[in-house]
């Protein structure tokens, strides 16, 4: 086991670069599925989750560049372009969805823009309760289909999906912004209550609005989106990671240090500003 040895007792000094929030990053990733247009996005940390997420979306066939080159799922830069133009495979296949469990964001995308997805459950065919339920409780309030056969979530939409009214039992960032993101596509409005209401969803919402989608309420607990017929490309930058950032503040502060954190923002500390 790999051990890390750490010798206290000085102030840690010097500038550092906050990356990019992978929270942030891997649903944006996702809504690439959204739009046959390229969707840009820089300030991408370079993390394994990164990494699989490439090679998911690869798997489902939307062409992925860095920098103006093309990637082979692994070493790109921070900077990536993603084009999900048709045809493209609808099917999450159990080996890149049990890597990470964000996979499953991929089901609205596919879902809304082409009215059916097959995505392995992250974990397999766990008994009970599932965190994804509240997923395919809002997809079938969209008016899909859903079935769970051997270990994987079959979705239809034959109709597309419609508006509707949603109430989360309880709060989940995933399912918020998988909702969000298959209901800017969706016939008619689609109220969401109950919604996270974390900087990673806001970032979002605001790269779907960018992307042509009619979202209110960014930041809120109550989210309205108003379907529209299709999304346009759009370049965007995702957020600074605020758990890095505060990581950093929070040594600073303990060490009696003097950093200067740059690429990243104060509010994203909300009340860990306040007590620092």
């Amino acid at each position: 086991m790999d051990r890390i040895r750490i010798r206290g007792g000085n102030p840690l000094l010097g500038t550092i670069s906050i990356g990019g929030a992978k929270n942030a990053a891997l649903p944006l990733m996702a809504a690439s599925l959204l739009t046959s247009q390229k969707l840009t996005l820089s300030n991408l940390p370079h993390l394994v989750d990164i990494t699989t997420m490439v090679h998911l979306l690869a798997e489902l066939g939307v062409a992925i560049s860095m920098d103006g080159n093309v990637s082979n799922g692994g070493n790109f830069g921070r900077a990536l372009t993603l084009v999900a133009s048709e045809p493209v495979q609808k099917i999450a296949p159990y080996d890149l969805v049990r890597r990470m469990r964000a996979s499953v964001l991929v089901l609205g995308p596919l879902l809304a823009r082409w009215g059916q997805a097959t995505v392995s459950l992250p974990g397999g065919c766990a008994i009970g309760t599932r965190p994804v339920d509240i997923h395919l409780g809002a997809f079938k309030a969209l008016g899909a289909e859903i079935e769970l056969k051997e270990g994987y979530i079959k979705a239809h939409a034959k109709k597309g999906l419609k508006g509707a009214n949603i109430l989360f039992p309880s709060v989940s960032v995933g399912a918020t912004e998988n909702v969000m993101m298959a209901a800017t596509l969706a016939e008619g409005e689609t109220q969401i209550s109950n919604a996270a209401r974390e900087p990673e969803v806001g970032d979002l919402a605001n790269c779907l609005v960018a992307m042509g989608a009619n979202i209110e309420g960014i930041g809120t607990d109550t989210l309205k989106v108003t379907g529209v017929s299709e999304l346009k490309g759009a370049n965007h930058e995702v957020i600074p990671d605020r758990i890095e950032t505060g990581t950093y503040a929070v040594a600073a502060a303990m060490t009696g240090g003097d950093i200067i954190m740059k690429g990243t923002r104060l509010e994203l500390l909300n009340s860990l500003a306040d007590v620092l």
